[in-house]
């Protein structure tokens, strides 16, 4: 295989593909929560965005406690250890938001818009509560920059111009996705308050009719949903930087995932999540150095060789998501959950 074929492909191994599969899991965790929420409860919840940076500004500061006090997992983020704290915080702000808010509209059966209007007042409240807390600017884990592979040490073992680094940030987002996706499947298809959440999801009547407890079911969704934002979020700050206006803005390319593979669908959400953002990755990379290395000197483009400026990159999920839903309005995948 020829050295500049070699080199074009690590830098787009480096540059695309690598970030595209960390961000494309955070995605789908994300996008797996709304979907949850929207094939059970029945309602679009704009508010998990920022449940996802509640959860992870709660994980910061009880990251930052552990920092303080020595306390380290030495190649791996210590936020792994202040992840439970996370995901119980937002567990307990999704079941006080239920009882508060969702529960009075469900009992008297309001339409889908009314519940996700209301969930739209939730999601202001719990952000002006994150930003009181931690503030709006950009927050840090601490945890330093760690590497599984690092760009000068492939370089120097490869001898190619090229280096690919993977840190262990997304190495870690794509195992813990793994893991989190793994879990969900299992108890939704195994465990008997798996089941009944899926009987609940189909046919809500017929549900009650055979014994299914719509308060249990309620909680679980919640308890879940609240556990894959805060996992989501976390993994996110930890691959880039937190704050919390980015996570309202994760919103679209989230819901885009779960309608694009199908809404109420998880496996539909972990593939919608992929394809909104490898789309978004690809479509804004600059494809100058790449083409460099392919294209004969003559040929060589002059400017950036972009698609799209990144300044439209949120863009790119809204334009997959009018598309979808012109040509397939059910989404890439048809059903219900599992």
């Amino acid at each position: 295989m020829p050295v500049d074929l070699v080199n074009a492909l690590v830098l787009l191994a480096n540059f695309v593909v690598v970030p595209a599969i960390a961000y494309g899991s955070q995605i789908a965790l994300g996008a797996l929560g709304v979907t949850l929420v929207y094939g059970i409860l029945r309602f679009a919840n704009f508010s998990h965005g920022d449940l996802m940076a509640f959860g992870t500004m709660v994980v910061i500061l009880a990251t930052w406690q552990l920092q303080s006090r020595g306390v380290s997992l030495g190649l791996l983020p210590t936020a792994l250890l202040a992840l439970p704290a996370g995901a119980a915080a937002t567990i307990i702000v999704s079941l006080a938001a239920d009882r508060t808010v969702f529960r009075f509209y469900r009992l008297k059966r309001s339409a889908p818009m009314v519940m996700s209007i209301a969930s739209v007042g939730v999601m202001f409240v719990l952000n002006g509560v994150v930003r009181i807390i931690i503030g709006p600017d950009d927050r840090s884990f601490s945890d330093g920059a760690r590497y599984l592979i690092n760009a000068r040490e492939f370089r120097s073992l490869t001898g190619l111009e090229e280096g690919l680094s993977v840190r262990v940030s997304q190495a870690l987002t794509v195992a813990v996705a793994v893991v989190a996706v793994s879990a969900l499947f299992w108890f939704l298809q195994r465990t008997r308050a798996g089941k009944a959440m899926r009987a609940y999801s189909d046919n809500e009547d017929l549900a009650l009719l055979s014994g299914v407890e719509p308060d249990r079911v309620v909680r679980m969704t919640w308890i879940i949903a609240a556990s894959l934002a805060a996992t989501a979020g976390t993994l996110y700050g930890l691959d880039k930087s937190f704050q919390p206006f980015t996570y309202l803005q994760l919103l679209l390319p989230m819901f885009a995932a779960a309608i694009v593979g199908g809404i109420g669908q998880p496996l539909g959400a972990i593939a919608g999540g992929f394809l909104v953002a490898f789309s978004e990755i690809a479509l804004t990379y600059p494809y100058r150095k790449f083409l460099r290395y392919l294209l004969p000197e003559e040929l060589h483009p002059d400017g950036l060789a972009q698609l799209l400026s990144t300044d439209y990159k949120l863009s790119v999920s809204f334009v997959i998501l009018v598309v979808v839903l012109l040509w397939r309005p059910t989404g890439l995948f048809r059903g219900r959950i599992a």
